[in-house]
C-alpha cells in the first residue's frame, strides 16, 4: 500500500471545542490516499484485539476511489464484516444500489476476503431487512463513512424528511441502529424515497467516523451547519455525537 500522504490540518470554524477535525488536502490523490490510510488504520488497531471487526459503508460516487485503495490494504479482511451507513429500497444487484458500488469498488484485491452484509434481501420485506440490519448492529463499528449532500444530508436522512424526527429521535426512544425511512418530497432522494437508514443512535455506537467531502459547496454546506446547530436542518450534525471526534476530510 501506497505511503499515506500527510493531511493539511484546517479548521473552518476554529473552537478546539468543536467536536470534529479537518483535514485539508492539496490533491485528489492525497485526499484519497490519506482516507483510505485513516480507515485502514483503525481496522487494524481494532483487528489486534478482537476476532472479528466491522465497517460501515456509504454510497455515492465521492467515497468510491477510496474504497478502491482502501481495498489494497494489507488487513485480514477475512476477519472484517462490510455492511452499509444506509440504502436504497433496491436488490443488492441493482446498478443504483449502495451495495452495488461497494461490491465494485471495495470487493477486490485484499478486500475481496470481507464478509458484506448487503441492507436488502430477496423476497424479504423492508421492514424484516431493517430488522436484520438491527440483529447485525449489535456488534458496534469499529469504523463508519459517511458523505454528505450540499443540503446538508447523510445517511438517508434528508432535510425536512417527513420521518426525519422519528428517525432522530430513536437515540432517545427505541435506540434503534436502524429504521425505514420515506423520503418523499426530498429531492436530495431523487426518485428513491423508500430507504433503510442508520439512525443517530446507530451512528454514535461507531468507535470512528469519517465525513469524506469535496467541492467548495460542500465545505461551505458543512460550515453552515456548524453555525446553524440545527440537526433537523442539517442532518450531517448527527456524525458529531459520540464519543470520538467526527474525522472531515476535504479536498477542493
Amino acid at each position: 500500500m501506497l505511503d499515506a500522504p500527510s493531511p493539511v490540518p484546517h479548521d473552518p470554524a476554529e473552537p478546539d471545542t468543536v467536536p470534529y477535525r479537518w483535514h485539508e488536502h492539496r490533491s485528489f490523490d492525497t485526499w484519497t490516499w490519506s482516507c483510505a490510510v485513516a480507515i485502514a488504520a483503525e481496522l487494524r488497531r481494532d483487528l489486534s484485539r478482537r476476532p472479528r471487526v466491522r465497517l460501515l459503508l456509504s454510497g455515492g460516487t465521492t467515497p468510491a476511489p477510496v474504497y478502491r485503495a482502501l481495498a489494497r490494504a494489507p488487513l485480514d479482511w477475512s476477519r472484517v464484516d462490510v455492511a452499509l451507513v444506509d440504502e436504497r429500497w433496491l436488490q443488492p444487484e441493482d446498478p443504483d444500489s449502495n451495495a452495488w458500488l461497494v461490491r465494485q469498488h471495495l470487493l477486490r484485491d485484499n478486500a475481496a476476503a470481507a464478509r458484506f452484509e448487503a441492507l436488502t434481501r430477496p423476497g424479504r420485506s423492508i421492514q424484516e431487512s431493517a430488522a436484520f440490519a438491527n440483529a447485525h448492529a449489535l456488534q458496534p463499528a469499529t469504523a463508519a463513512v459517511l458523505g454528505m449532500g450540499e443540503d446538508g444530508h447523510t445517511a438517508s436522512l434528508f432535510p425536512d424528511m417527513p420521518d426525519l424526527q422519528r428517525s432522530l429521535a430513536s437515540r432517545l426512544a427505541s435506540r434503534l441502529a436502524y429504521v425505514v425511512v420515506d423520503a418523499e418530497g426530498c429531492p436530495g432522494a431523487r426518485q428513491w424515497s423508500k430507504r433503510i437508514s442508520l439512525t443517530p443512535s446507530g451512528l454514535a455506537q461507531a468507535q470512528s467516523r469519517f465525513l469524506l467531502i469535496q467541492g467548495k459547496a460542500k465545505r461551505e454546506a458543512f460550515q453552515q451547519a456548524l453555525a446553524s446547530g440545527d440537526v433537523q436542518r442539517w442532518p450531517v450534525l448527527i456524525g458529531l455525537e459520540g464519543a470520538t471526534p467526527l474525522e472531515v476530510h476535504w479536498y477542493p
